[in-house]
């Protein structure tokens, strides 16, 4: 049997402010709606996310519309109504558990999937709370009016797991005006286990939600630095190409590509911090086809291969170690070419040389060596 999140995603959220819908704000990088899908659809335990939408919000799907596992069902006037209508769109396609999570809670991570999931083995539904520690009054009017008590009360959240054929049933026969799933399943008899929650699974409700939100992603980044070096040595040439740029020499590097040594010890920077190996992993030297190729194409492939898994190069660092030629007239020419390569802005690039002092085989003139370092950062 599968597993589907359904995501309820209809609301206009106008208490969040700013005019658009909430789940299509920006935030922290992403939209919120995004961050929410990413979390489910990466997770290995999801076989369909069912996307609820307001019929209007197609044009904000954008390539999430070719997912595979992404599946579209429109939104009703409240929220069981979309769940319903998400549930029914999933019916007849071997669906054994399934996790309703609000678009709004973007913060949720893998372990309280997980925990939803694991817990849907022994109960028809669970779901995560938090239990209440505060002090609760009763007010009216801005006044304190009473205290309630706040034992065995919880804070409920989200994703709210079931037996799908269960759920299906209970909102089948509710008369409508829930509050959540877990109120749905209750009217039905249906025993709903609490999983622990999380308190950075907040949910968006109003504006300063967002900047609470983005400080809790904030700390969830993905940051990776990888470390570059190479070396060629001089022989027959007139010229030399360093980071993209010609430039003249009474010899050349020699090398089974164009022998640009800083544009390779940045590749293999930005392979390091993927754990990807190094040029020679994806473009061995033993094959012919990449005799004398340009080493942009390798450059290419190493960003590429980090947009893939989603990470963004948030600065490169180049230290070409030689006596000649000088490169200092050439660095702004280096750092322009470097930055186009990669889609970066300029002045995320540094390319500087230094010399070895006379010592060793650059100091001697036998050959140019390149120090890179990279920083890959996934939101």
């Amino acid at each position: 049997m599968k597993t589907a999140a359904l995501i309820v995603a209809a609301g206009r959220g106008s208490r969040a402010g700013g005019g658009l819908p909430k789940q299509w704000r920006a935030l922290a990088g992403r939209r919120v709606a995004d961050w929410t899908l990413r979390a489910f659809a990466d997770h290995p335990g999801i076989d369909i996310v069912m996307l609820v939408i307001h019929p209007d919000d197609h044009a904000f799907l954008g390539d999430w519309s070719d997912h595979p596992k992404l599946r579209i069902a429109h939104g009703g006037a409240t929220r069981d109504a979309s769940v319903l209508n998400g549930l029914e769109a999933l019916e007849g396609d071997g669906v054994g558990k399934v996790l309703v999570h609000d678009v709004a809670r973007l913060c949720v991570g893998p372990a309280l999937i997980e925990a939803v999931l694991a817990a849907l083995d022994t109960h028809r539904g669970a779901a995560p709370g938090l239990a209440v520690v505060d002090a609760l009054w009763r007010g009216e009017d801005g006044i304190v009016q009473g205290v309630q008590d706040r034992e065995g009360l919880y804070r409920a959240q989200t994703p709210q797991g079931f037996d799908f054929a269960t759920l299906l049933a209970a909102h089948r026969a509710h008369p409508g005006g829930a509050a959540d799933d877990v109120e749905v399943a209750r009217a039905a008899g249906v025993e709903v286990a609490i999983v622990p929650g999380e308190e950075s699974n907040l949910k968006i409700t109003r504006p300063e939600d967002f900047a609470r939100a983005e400080r809790i992603l904030g700390g969830q980044m993905d940051i990776r630095l990888g470390n570059g070096y190479d070396v060629h040595r001089f022989g027959d040439g007139d010229y030399v190409i360093l980071c993209g740029v010609h430039v003249p020499h009474d010899r050349g590097l020699q090398g089974h590509s164009d022998a640009d040594v800083g544009m390779h010890a940045v590749t293999d920077a930005i392979y390091g911090a993927l754990a990807e190996g190094d040029i020679g992993r994806h473009f061995p030297p033993s094959d012919p086809q990449w005799k004398g190729a340009a080493s942009e194409i390798f450059l290419k492939h190493a960003v590429d291969l980090a947009a893939s898994k989603g990470f963004k190069i948030g600065n490169v660092d180049c230290t070409l170690v030689c006596e000649y030629p000088k490169v200092g007239p050439h660095a702004a020419a280096m750092q322009a070419e470097m930055a186009r390569i990669m889609g970066l802005d300029p002045d995320r690039v540094s390319v500087k040389a230094t010399t070895s002092e006379r010592l060793g085989f650059t100091g001697r003139g036998e050959g140019i060596a390149a120090l890179a370092t990279a920083t890959l950062v996934k939101p």
